[in-house]
């Protein structure tokens, strides 16, 4: 009976703080943290901390000073939110970006507006995740309002730089020891996935660059030369045509969305050839072509097995060409990684979700990484899911927005949770 009436209290205080937290999320979308280049992360870092400081939390300011990305004019600033509770673990720690992608075309409402029409609030970071982070303020307000002692010690953090890797933000908060185990017990990420959904992994990514190299000419002898431009065209026609299509038939067991994205995939970001830079061309042939791939891989691949596959098609192509000079250079790895069944994490959010909204949560994996890979890959902490309010499929997108009765829900969702993984024993929720 008391938990009942514990778990109602908590979820009244979220329901009367409904329009406190549609406010919050305006707020925190009206500070316009584009990056790149990374603008504006003081003072949203500045509005998350005082707001926090407000609600009884000790706060910190981390620079990541030293950082390729940190410069004077574009300061990489984290904060850090501290409420002790009874002892010092089980510790929880929710996380979330405080940086967006820039607006790009096709707005028909002000992206840094922070509208709200029709049962959402609108602008860039609606979704992606600034209605994530208010939604970790107000659940574990909604605990101290309900004049609820924890157990453990709660966490909450903005951080940068997620959009492009987030080695200045969550990595560096893993880098300096706040964000590791044995310190943290438990991390949420309320990243976008849906109020039914808990996020449990993602797939790994691989970036590499690779340079085809020719011989100059006369444009109008193109016999006399050797266009790299037609060399990286062969490459590029045995990914499509046999790579591609090997990949699609690849399916991992992670439950990752959509369904296309259970599968292996290849992307060609970019090509660059010939006489870059140059506001008028000369007609010459191409000696030198660039072109950069976005290769996601399985849990179930190996890096190994992925950079071989890759050897093997180039060493194909070479049989067609003999004289093909070309080099493959990486540019970004990132395992793939999969919170582990029977984490307390999961059921704690999986027995949250089934009070808050009466229905089975769906376990999913998400197509692209996020700071999950941090967590984890630096800081060792396998306990650690994505949940919060938004839609994944809006991210990134002209009129992002989230639905406000979503957001009230998913707070709720997050409270709850907060109390099972390090409220009182007698408060822990069951799936």
């Amino acid at each position: 009976m008391r938990k009942r009436s514990v778990h109602d209290a908590v979820l009244r205080a979220v329901e009367d703080a409904r329009e406190e937290l549609v406010a919050f999320t305006q707020a925190l979308i009206r500070i316009p943290t584009v990056n790149p280049p990374g603008e504006n992360y003081d003072a949203c870092a500045q509005l998350l901390g005082d707001a926090l400081a407000g609600d009884g939390f000790a706060i910190e300011y981390l620079t990541a000073v030293g950082r390729q990305e940190h410069s004077a004019s574009f300061p990489r600033v984290n904060v850090v939110a501290r409420r002790p509770g009874r002892h010092t673990n089980p510790a929880l720690h929710l996380n979330g970006h405080i940086d967006v992608v820039p607006v790009g075309a096709g707005w028909t409402r002000d992206p840094f507006g922070g509208t709200v029409e029709r049962g959402r609030v609108y602008g860039r970071g609606a979704s992606d995740m600034k209605s994530g982070i208010a939604a970790a303020r107000f659940a574990s307000l909604a605990i101290a309002r309900a004049g609820i002692e924890l157990a453990g010690t709660l966490e909450l953090s903005g951080t940068v730089d997620e959009e492009t890797g987030g080695w200045a933000g969550a990595a560096f908060l893993a880098e300096t020891g706040l964000l590791t185990r044995p310190r943290v017990d438990y991390v949420i990420i309320p990243e976008p996935f849906g109020v039914d959904r808990i996020c449990v992994g993602h797939r790994g990514v691989y970036w590499f660059e690779l340079t085809t190299r020719g011989r100059t000419a006369h444009g109008s002898m193109p016999f006399l030369g050797v266009n790299a431009i037609d060399h990286m065209g062969a490459v590029l026609h045995r990914v499509r045509t046999e790579l591609s299509p090997a990949l699609r038939l690849r399916r991992t067991a992670m439950p990752v969305v959509p369904d296309g994205a259970r599968s292996a995939t290849i992307n060609v970001n970019s090509v660059e050839g010939g006489q870059v830079g140059f506001a008028t061309q000369s007609p010459c042939v191409a000696d030198r072509c660039t072109a950069v791939f976005d290769r996601r891989f399985l849990l179930e691949e190996s890096v190994e097995e992925v950079r071989q596959e890759l050897v093997a098609l180039i060493a194909e192509t070479w049989k067609d060409i003999p004289d093909l000079d070309c080099s493959l250079t990486d540019r970004l790895l990132v395992l793939p990684v999969r919170t582990p069944d029977g984490s307390p994490a999961i059921s704690a959010a999986g027995g949250a979700i089934r009070t808050v909204l009466g229905r089975d949560a769906t376990l999913v994996a998400s197509p692209g990484t996020y700071d999950h890979k941090h967590v984890t890959g630096i800081g060792g902490i396998v306990d650690c899911v994505a949940y919060g309010p938004g839609r994944l499929e809006l991210s990134h997108q002209p009129d992002e927005w989230c639905d406000i009765e979503e957001l009230v829900k998913a707070t709720q969702v997050l409270a709850l949770t907060i109390l099972s993984l390090i409220g009182p024993t007698e408060l822990r929720l069951t799936p």
